[in-house]
């Protein structure tokens, strides 16, 4: 089942509430993970004094920027809607009975918001000083996220049925997502930026609560709301009176129509929304102008210092140990994170009824983090992690169990309800460990970056627990069909472990079975290999807690 860990559900990457970054610069929280949530760095900014004192709904300092809280937050709903559609993707490639290494390929297209930190500093610095340092990015890059959404429309789902022999064509389905996720990554680069300048410095602290509500409900109606209204069987036992052999919508429905969306909205904030702090035009401001020409040069130059920064900080003893630590410590939860959901679609659990389960989550996940951030809160946050490591490792073996009972419970109707009862409880049990190691990680995050380059200290390290959830669950579903064992039970027996033997036994009357499923090997392995990370590489993560704050602290780069 996905895990909200890579911050991811069905392969989805989030980014945490407390960050509004528009380039690495900025002291902003990258998310460990896109899998349910986005979590809760959030800083709630100075304007809570002002909702105390306020008799009416609206706190009075936020009354004149409404309209810009608004429009954050609608700029965070459409930058969920790709990402939302993207998650939805290898469910729907899961029912055509695609390749455990074609989910693989597609695992790739959630990698852009764990990486935009490479480019992050060119989208902070280069723009056109006439139209806006954000709008420069924000609005080309909307333009080309209809476009490619409305050239989806009329080929997706071709793409999605092949050509009849070969199933879906998954590295054009691939290749299309992938630049979806890369321009949403850079409209929120985009976006992020322009909140610290939208909004007064007392209503700042608004922009994150508009980042997590806002891209929370773009993914929700990308992906959950999708996948209801796509299916037929929800459709006909909640929404119909008369059933029907489709859905509501179509997925080239869907992508039409928020095509529409991205376009009329992009024209009206190009045309209407104008960028604050921006010198206004004259004759009368030659000096003006030529010292906004000076601080762009200043920018520009910005981005090599930055990226010197960020080698200088990898260079760091401490932190180069604690960045290989984060890159191999999800490697024993790979299993059950990117594979779990995708073996119970196969077992035939309805794909929207799997995304329907994260609706009841989302209070535990909001919840969550308050309650742990008190552990969390003192010197030793990693001991938090540590603790609830084998926990997390555990869940693994547990959604292996789920899996393998699965078809068992299987009835003529489909699943009963205690089952869906059974398997909520099991996710929010696996929330309650992930959540632990995440919010301790974040924690550390914060106590260890040097104030005096913050901002891209955090950044760094969010990327890098980011990539640490990446490839090992690229990896994981990789590996499910070259580990996989299979036999052919017919006339003439034999092996079927290539598509030339699995066809030959079809041609002579066999079936191919799977005697041996390489998702059990792997979830044994990484457990195996996870336990061994805990007993020998997670007690050098603790004691990364007991060297002094200079050894954090980077050196001035010149």
């Amino acid at each position: 089942m996905d895990s909200p860990d890579s911050v991811r559900h069905n392969g989805r990457l989030r980014k945490p509430a407390g960050s509004a970054e528009g380039g690495p610069a900025r002291s902003n929280l990258e998310t460990e993970e896109t899998t349910l949530l986005h979590d809760t760095d959030s800083g709630s900014g100075s304007g809570s004094e002002a909702v105390e004192d306020a008799l009416p709904v609206l706190p009075p300092s936020l009354k004149g920027e409404l309209g810009n809280v608004l429009l954050l937050f609608f700029l965070y709903v459409l930058q969920g809607i790709p990402l939302g559609l993207a998650g939805s993707i290898p469910l729907i490639m899961q029912s055509k009975k695609v390749s455990y290494k074609d989910q693989a390929y597609f695992s790739l297209v959630f990698w852009p918001f764990s990486l935009k930190l490479l480019w992050a500093p060119l989208v902070d610095a280069m723009y056109v000083q006439r139209f806006g340092r954000r709008k420069s990015w924000l609005v080309p890059t909307q333009y080309l996220l209809g476009l490619f959404m409305l050239y989806l429309s009329s080929t997706v789902e071709s793409l999605l049925e092949g050509d009849g022999r070969h199933g879906p064509d998954v590295f054009a389905i691939t290749a299309l997502f992938f630049t979806l996720s890369f321009l949403a990554a850079t409209q929120d680069i985009a976006v992020d930026g322009w909140a610290l300048t939208m909004l007064s410095r007392e209503n700042v602290g608004y922009a994150s609560t508009c980042n997590s509500v806002g891209q929370t409900a773009g993914y929700f109606l990308g992906n959950v709301l999708f996948l209801a209204l796509e299916s037929p069987d929800f459709c006909n036992k909640y929404l119909r009176q008369e059933p029907s052999d489709a859905g509501i919508v179509t997925l080239s429905d869907f992508l039409f129509f928020w095509a529409a969306v991205f376009m009329v909205t992009t024209t009206l904030v190009a045309v209407l929304k104008r960028e604050d702090g921006r010198p206004q035009r004259g004759r009368g401001q030659p000096e003006e102008a030529r010292g906004e020409r000076r601080r762009s040069q200043e920018e520009t130059q910005g981005v090599r210092e930055t990226y010197r920064q960020l080698l200088s900080i990898v260079k760091m003893p401490s932190v180069f140990t604690f960045c290989c630590l984060l890159l191999t410590a999800k490697v024993g939860f790979s299993a059950a994170d990117a594979v779990t959901g995708l073996k119970l679609v196969e077992a035939g659990v309805p794909k929207e009824q799997l995304a329907l389960l994260a609706v009841p989550m989302v209070p535990l996940q909001i919840l969550l983090p308050l309650v742990i951030s008190k552990y969390t809160a003192g010197p030793r946050p990693l001991d938090v992690f540590y603790r609830a490591f084998p926990f997390r490792l555990l869940m693994g073996l547990v959604y292996a169990l789920l899996v393998w009972w699965t078809p068992s419970v299987k009835q003529e109707g489909g699943f009963p309800v205690y089952y869906y009862a059974v398997v909520l409880l099991i996710y929010a049990i696996h929330q309650v460990a992930l959540y632990s190691m995440y919010v301790a990680t974040m924690a550390f995050h914060a106590k260890v970056s040097d104030p005096v380059i913050g901002g891209t200290y955090m950044t760094l390290l969010n990327t890098v627990t980011n990539l640490g959830g990446n490839w090992p669950s690229t990896l994981a579903l990789w590996l499910v069909d070259p580990l996989t064992t299979m036999e052919c039970q017919g006339p003439n027996a034999g092996g079927c472990g290539s598509p030339t033997e699995a066809e030959r036994c079809v041609q002579e009357g066999g079936v191919c079975v799977t005697s041996l499923d390489g998702y059990y090997v792997e979830s044994v392995v990484c457990v195996a290999l996870g336990l061994c990370w805990w007993l020998w590489l997670g007690k050098k993560m603790r004691g990364l807690q007991d060297q002094s704050p200079s050894a954090w602290k980077c050196r001035k780069t010149q």
